[in-house]
């Protein structure tokens, strides 16, 4: 296998990718994922018409740090001018792609017309990316599902139209709109996609631990694997699939101490970035998520809920400790 692969001029290791998650994958998360070898970023998906009429939460988003790169900010939006301004602006953030949603199923993008929603208008969708790839001068991508629902699995006309129209890679989500996050991924679907079309394809969903990962390589053909979920609470997923694909060799998971040491370190972040007040109810989730599977997770996660002051963190993570006791 090919150790590394280009979208456009944008040379990536061939390891594991974060994918963009709302709400998730902000820039304390990127570094921390970064920090363990994530091959490449993509930041949370951020309004095209929030970023041209200069709403103040949505330009924040599309904030990066020289550390991240190679990194693409995401837009979404369903108006072909409005999300080449929207790509315009994104520039002076300095990312080495701009990235389409174009796969998200959550109802309020949806129901203003972004999304996987635009799997229903294969040709708008064209018309977008379009746009968006004359506009600016790095590479433009789309990241899409296998269809709107089961009657409508569209995904290699989707990845067709969206090459021809400009796109430099692709990013497939194997499940349809209307499956969400379950059932099971399809692999067929991707790998159809990745036969279809002569750009990079990148393959999503599913992917938990370094064996999900192998076997999304070896069943699809794919040029990168996008991990979304499976690195909530644990980033180190990218160390240990970095460390198997190019040295064969197994890295176990942390032990408790060590992944509250990250968790600290993530949070520290997180507040730096947000300040206190926002940060640490952003942690309360983090730490949830880092503490799955422990021994008394239901109360941790009870305690994680009511996180406010970065002081309850140490206080949490000592409840940690006497629970593994």
């Amino acid at each position: 296998m090919l150790q590394t692969f280009s979208i456009g001029n944008v040379k990536i290791k061939r390891t594991a990718a974060l994918a963009p998650m709302a709400g998730v994958s902000d820039r304390a998360f990127r570094e921390i994922c970064k920090s363990f070898g994530a091959a490449y970023l993509v930041g949370e998906m951020v309004s095209s018409k929030g970023i041209v009429f200069k709403d103040k939460k949505s330009v924040e988003l599309l904030s990066t740090a020289p550390s991240e790169h190679p990194i693409a900010v995401q837009l979404f939006g369903n108006e072909p001018e409005t999300m080449a301004k929207a790509a315009i602006i994104a520039l002076e953030y300095a990312p080495d792609i701009i990235d389409i949603n174009m796969g998200c199923p959550a109802p309020k993008v949806t129901s203003c017309g972004g999304g996987s929603v635009l799997m229903k208008s294969p040709e708008l969708a064209g018309k977008i990316v379009k746009a968006v790839s004359s506009s600016v001068n790095i590479p433009v991508t789309v990241k899409f599902r296998k269809g709107w629902d089961e009657n409508s699995s569209n995904a290699v006309e989707f990845a067709k139209i969206c090459e021809q129209n400009g796109a430099s890679a692709l990013t497939i989500h194997g499940r349809t709109k209307t499956q969400m996050y379950a059932p099971p991924v399809d692999t067929d679907i991707i790998r159809e996609v990745k036969r279809a079309v002569s750009v990079p394809v990148i393959a999503n969903g599913d992917v938990c631990d370094v064996g999900s990962c192998v076997s999304m390589y070896e069943k699809t053909g794919c040029d990168l694997v996008m991990i979304g979920r499976g690195a909530l609470g644990r980033p180190w997923i990218f160390s240990q699939i970095d460390s198997f694909l190019t040295s064969g060799k197994t890295v176990p998971d942390p032990d408790i101490e060590e992944r509250m040491s990250i968790l600290r370190k993530h949070v520290e972040l997180i507040c730096k970035y947000k300040g206190e007040k926002i940060g640490m109810k952003e942690a309360r989730k983090h730490a949830a998520w880092y503490t799955k599977g422990f021994r008394g997770a239901a109360n941790l996660r009870n305690e994680a809920s009511s996180l406010s002051y970065f002081e309850d963190l140490e206080n949490f993570i000592q409840s940690v400790y006497r629970n593994a006791k």
